[in-house]
C-alpha cells in the first residue's frame, strides 16, 4: 500500500480525531456580528499547523480577529504547483438560542446520526477536514513538491474581507480551493456589492417654504432630497429590468441580477424640507462580469437620469461603494467568480473525487456568494468545494453529514498530494 492510500484510509479509521478538532473548534462562540471574537479559535488552528510543520504566520485585522496562514514548503516550489486551501473561521449568529434542540456551541451528534452546532456546515467543518487531510499526509510522509498554504481568515460573515487582507499580504499560488459549504459541488458564483448613493441640498429651508419650491410664481428652485431620491430608484428599477431582459449566465435562473433598495435615510425634521437622503443598494451580478464593470454601468445610468432633472443636473447624486466591513463601515464587495472548467486543477479535484465517491461530481454556480471571488478578482484561478449544504448554514439547529466531512477529506488528501506534486509545466 503506497503512502497516500495509507493517509486516505487513515482519515476513515480514525476520523473521532476528526470530529474532536471540528468539536473544538464549534466550542469557540465566533459569531460575527458582532466579532472580534476569533482569536482563541485561530490559536487552536495555529498551533496545529505549527505542530505539523508549516510556518504560520498570525497578524490582526481587527482587534480580536486575527488572520492565519500557514506555509508548508515544497521540496520544488519553483517547478510543482502551489496550492491555497482557505476557509473562514466565523460563522453566523444564533440569536435566542431557546429553539435550538441541542447547544449550538457544543458539538452534538443527533438521533439521526448528523453532527449539530453553530459553524459546523459553514464553515468550520471544511476546516476541520481540511487540516485533518493534511494532517494524516504528513504523518503517513506524502512529500509535497509545491508549496502548501492553509488560511483562516476573519470576517467572511460580515464581509470584513479577511482574505483580501491576506492576498494583499502577498499570499500567492496557482490554484485556490475555498473550502466554504458547497455539498461537495465544485462551483463558481456571482458577485455582489453594496453601494450608497447620497443626495444632499447645499440650502436647508423650513417646511414653510416649500409652496415657493413647488408652485408658479414661488421663485425658489429647491427640491426634497427625499422626492428627488425617488426619481434614482426609479432609473435604477429600469437598469434591473433591462439586465433582466439583456443579461443572463448559465446556472442562474434569468433575473438573479437585481439591485436591491435596501436601506434609505433621509430628512431631519418635520419642520424642514429634506436636505439629505442617502440610499444603501445591493447589487447581484454573473460571474462573467466584475464589480468594477456593474459599477460604471449604475452610475452611467443614474447620472444619466440625474441629468435630465433640473435640479439633479446641479445637484447630482454621490456615490460610495463597497467597503471592507458591514460592521465598521457598512458596506461590503464580495467579487465574482467565473469557473475555469477546463483548469488542470480542476480535472485533479475530479478526478479525486471520483477516486473517492465513484461518481462524477456536480459541477455548478453557488446561489451564494463566498471569499472565492477575491482569487479570481486576483488573477488566482480558483474554486469553491466543501462539504455541508447551505439549507443548513445560517440555520436553526446547523447540521452536517460526518460521512460528508470524512469523504470531503479523503478527496482533499488526494487532490492536494495530486495537484502540489505536478509540474507547473504540465498541462494535464
Amino acid at each position: 500500500m503506497d503512502r497516500l492510500t495509507e493517509a486516505v484510509e487513515a482519515i476513515a479509521s480514525r476520523k473521532e480525531e476528526l470530529f474532536a478538532l471540528l468539536a473544538e473548534l464549534v466550542s469557540h462562540p465566533t459569531v460575527s456580528p458582532p466579532a472580534r471574537n476569533s482569536d482563541a479559535a485561530q490559536t487552536v488552528l495555529a498551533n496545529r499547523l505549527a505542530a505539523i510543520g508549516f510556518e504560520v504566520d498570525r497578524w490582526t485585522v481587527y482587534p480580536g480577529d486575527d488572520n492565519i496562514v500557514g506555509r508548508l514548503p515544497g521540496s520544488a516550489p519553483a517547478k510543482a504547483n502551489s496550492l491555497i486551501v482557505n476557509g473562514h473561521i466565523d460563522v453566523a449568529e444564533v440569536g435566542d438560542d431557546a429553539s435550538w434542540t441541542y447547544p449550538p456551541f457544543s458539538l452534538t451528534r443527533g438521533a439521526d446520526g448528523r453532527l449539530y452546532g453553530r459553524g459546523v456546515a459553514d464553515m468550520k467543518g471544511g476546516l476541520a477536514a481540511s487540516l485533518f487531510a493534511i494532517q494524516m499526509l504528513r504523518e503517513h510522509g506524502v512529500e509535497l513538491a509545491g508549496d502548501l498554504l492553509f488560511q483562516s481568515v476573519i470576517g467572511e460573515e460580515a464581509g470584513e474581507a479577511g482574505t483580501l487582507a491576506a492576498l494583499e499580504r502577498g499570499y500567492q499560488a496557482d490554484y485556490a480551493v475555498v473550502v466554504d459549504t458547497s455539498n461537495l459541488h465544485m462551483q463558481g458564483q456571482g458577485g455582489v456589492i453594496t453601494g450608497w448613493i447620497t443626495i444632499e441640498s447645499p440650502t436647508t429651508l423650513h417646511d414653510g417654504m416649500r409652496a415657493r419650491t413647488i408652485h408658479a410664481g414661488g421663485g425658489v428652485r429647491g427640491a426634497s432630497a427625499i422626492e428627488k431620491m425617488a426619481k434614482i430608484i426609479t432609473a435604477l428599477q429600469e437598469l434591473e429590468r433591462d439586465w433582466a431582459v439583456m443579461k443572463a449566465y448559465p446556472g442562474f435562473p434569468a433575473g438573479s441580477n437585481t439591485i436591491n433598495p435596501a436601506v434609505i435615510e433621509g430628512g431631519r425634521h418635520a419642520a424642514f424640507i429634506a436636505d439629505r437622503c442617502a440610499l444603501w443598494i445591493t447589487v447581484h451580478f454573473y460571474p462573467n462580469e466584475s464589480y468594477e464593470q456593474i459599477i460604471r454601468e449604475i452610475e452611467d445610468h443614474v447620472g444619466r437620469a440625474a441629468a435630465a432633472d433640473l435640479w439633479l443636473r446641479d445637484h447630482p447624486p454621490v456615490f460610495r461603494w463597497g467597503g471592507r466591513s458591514m460592521i465598521e463601515d457598512r458596506g461590503e464587495i464580495f467579487p465574482s467568480l467565473e469557473l475555469d472548467t477546463k483548469h488542470p486543477a480542476l480535472a485533479q479535484l475530479q478526478a479525486a473525487y471520483e477516486s473517492e465517491l465513484h461518481a462524477a461530481p456536480v459541477v455548478d454556480m453557488s446561489p451564494t456568494v463566498t471569499d472565492a471571488g477575491w482569487f479570481a478578482h486576483a488573477g488566482i484561478p480558483a474554486v469553491l468545494f466543501g462539504p455541508g449544504e447551505l439549507k443548513y448554514a445560517h440555520a436553526v439547529n446547523e447540521s452536517i453529514d460526518p460521512e460528508q466531512l470524512v469523504r470531503f477529506a479523503q478527496i482533499m488528501a488526494r487532490f492536494i498530494a495530486s495537484w502540489c506534486n505536478t509540474s507547473k509545466e504540465e498541462k494535464e
